[in-house]
């Protein structure tokens, strides 16, 4: 929603004040078309060229990201830690009833309980991997935390890869605005013989070239692009906070010790209170009962 509030700023700005300011948009919406068949058809196609095609279908469903914002909210960090809490707390009480919750994470009565975080492969995968690899005595927290990291660091940048490919898309709508002005002024010059009002005209549509270039490149592509970043670098706290939890219990912490760091490891707008978590892990322990 408030992507969408961005956008209407952006256009009632820009456009309101050149209205205010005695412009007129007859000279504008005649070029319009033309201009942005020239600029936007090459920034689509200089997109096409440099990306493959998984690459193009993972920006145009991260474009979502804009007005979606995070996937992960408030609550979808509490059941994260109240999941973890469960699997360490049966992985000390019966190592060995853990494996069929880590080894089908699908069918296990704990982790079905979380759709939306068992809905994320990359998730489960990572909680899974870290408890079926200190199940086989590959429990050297630092070691563990290392491996972690670096998962987590080729996935991030693999994500950011859409982000990346629109900053580019935006670096160069400049450029092409000038292409698609220039064009327009040889249009012009071939026309040089006409009267001053109708040169006047001709160079003002060419002139639109460079404004839609400019104006798609910082009003709109570039900000699209630093969103989807930022929704990104948001979302991956949530790998993190599972990589902190995990290590902590490969460290031997106490299981609430453990849940702490996780809490204390969420974003502020985030992190649920401790007495609010406390409820939740209490809700458990007495259903497990």
């Amino acid at each position: 929603m408030i992507g969408i509030v961005g956008i209407i700023v952006i256009f009632v700005m820009v456009f309101g004040g050149y209205l205010a300011a005695g412009g007129k948009m007859g000279i504008i919406l005649k070029s319009l078309p033309f201009e942005l068949t020239m600029i936007g058809g090459a920034a689509v196609g200089a997109f096409v060229l440099s990306n493959d095609m998984a690459a193009i279908k993972h920006t145009l469903k991260d474009v979502k990201k804009v007005f979606k914002g995070p996937h992960w909210e408030h609550d979808d960090y509490k059941d994260l830690l109240c999941l973890l809490f469960e699997l360490i707390r049966l992985a000390r009480q019966n190592p060995v009833a853990l494996e069929e919750h880590i080894e089908n994470p699908a069918e296990s009565s704990i982790i079905s309980k979380y759709e939306k975080i068992l809905a994320d492969t990359e998730a489960i995968e990572m909680i899974c991997d870290t408890l079926r690899s200190a199940s086989m005595n590959y429990d050297d927290p630092n070691q563990v935390e290392e491996v972690l990291e670096k998962r987590m660091g080729a996935n991030l940048e693999h994500a950011m890869h859409s982000s990346h490919a629109m900053q580019t898309v935006a670096d160069g709508l400049p450029a092409l605005g000038i292409v698609a002005a220039v064009l327009g002024v040889i249009k012009t010059m071939g026309s040089i013989d006409q009267p001053p009002e109708i040169l006047g005209k001709m160079i003002g549509g060419a002139l639109v070239g460079t404004f839609m270039g400019v104006f798609l490149a910082y009003g709109f592509v570039g900000p699209f692009a630093e969103k989807i970043k930022s929704v990104i670098a948001e979302d991956s706290h949530f790998y993190t906070l599972i990589r902190e939890v995990l290590v902590a219990n490969l460290h031997q912490h106490a299981t609430n010790i453990c849940i702490e760091v996780g809490r204390q490891n969420t974003p502020g707008h985030c992190r649920p209170s401790f007495a609010d978590l406390e409820e939740a892990l209490k809700n458990l322990k007495s259903e497990a009962a």
